[in-house]
């Protein structure tokens, strides 16, 4: 009896993932998702979301490979999404770093009827729009002005933002968002910082030096953060100006305790990895999937609870 009505139940989920165009295998296994994104080689962020991705990969019999254009290159991401589109995997991850760039391949990508879960950059609207299934990320100009509110708490009234990220609207977004939290325009304040650790400190001591009164800095994560932590190093800032990041890794939890960074906000690119492969697994796998994009972020990581994630910083936070 038990068997009869679990076969009913499962015949029922298939007649309706079929009426609207599902194509699920009960309880297959060994798929095969590609996870592409948008930023160069020396992004280290990625490092917790492959650690999400891989572990969800183990626990549920799948693989999960890794794409990125290895200079940040869009052109490349369009390129790479294409090229992964025409190999046909069971499903595809994947960030919008520029929707009017990589949503037409994306698109395709849906179109072809490859599962497609969008994360991190970009907004569950793009995500919907292009057909995706969900988007697990952070909203960027919430999670700035979130940061910019806890500044002006502080009385802080001006900021350089030091964006590593164009043409990533993200980085554009997060900078717009923190002087919305302020109450301030945002213009010149923020600098295309590019991703040289040398070329960010020195563009941030130029900054700096031409504008004394500046109140804060805000970094979009490590690639940034580490080079202008060494910056106020250099120039007898550090500690002395308020300063916020985005994103977590051992040397940004260091320089929590030490004094240096008031906060860092949390987007927790673990679940950015990890939720997608297991939305993939149970929609392919048993038709289902969450009826909402998830929101991974933002979090506040200050003095007070760095304890709790520093030691999985970098690896699971």
């Amino acid at each position: 009896m038990k068997s009869s009505f679990k076969n009913a139940l499962l015949s029922a989920v298939f007649t309706v993932a079929a009426t609207v165009g599902w194509n699920v295998s009960a309880y297959a296994d060994g798929e095969k998702y590609v996870l592409i994104e948008h930023s160069p080689d020396s992004e280290t962020f990625w490092n917790t979301v492959k650690n999400g991705a891989s572990l969800a990969a183990k626990e549920v019999g799948a693989e999960v490979t890794f794409r990125n254009p290895p200079t940040g290159d869009l052109a490349d991401m369009v390129r790479i999404i294409q090229q992964t589109t025409a190999e046909a995997p069971s499903g595809i991850i994947v960030t919008i770093p520029d929707a009017d760039l990589v949503g037409g391949p994306i698109a395709d990508a849906v179109a072809k009827g490859i599962p497609v879960v969008t994360m991190n950059t970009g907004t569950a609207e793009q995500s919907k729009k292009l057909g995706a299934l969900l988007h697990v990320g952070q909203p960027e100009f919430d999670a700035g002005e979130g940061a910019g509110e806890r500044a002006k708490a502080a009385g802080i009234k001006s900021f350089l933002c030091v964006n590593s990220l164009f043409p990533n609207v993200a980085g554009e977004q997060r900078c717009q968002g923190f002087a919305k939290g302020l109450g301030v325009e945002l213009g010149k304040q923020m600098i295309d910082s590019g991703t040289d650790a040398a070329e960010i400190a020195n563009r941030v001591k130029a900054y700096l030096s031409a504008n004394p009164d500046t109140g804060a800095v805000l970094t979009l994560g490590p690639m940034t953060a580490i080079p202008t932590i060494q910056a106020l190093k250099d120039n007898g800032m550090a500690g002395n100006i308020f300063f916020a990041t985005f994103d977590l890794n051992p040397d940004i939890s260091k320089a929590i305790k030490d004094g240096v960074i008031n906060f860092a906000i949390d987007q927790q690119p673990f679940l950015q990895g990890y939720l997608p492969v297991i939305t993939l697994t149970n929609y392919l796998r048993y038709g289902v999937v969450p009826a909402n994009s998830v929101l991974s972020g933002p979090g506040f990581v200050t003095k007070d609870n760095i304890k709790l994630v520093e030691s999985l910083a970098g690896q699971y936070r």
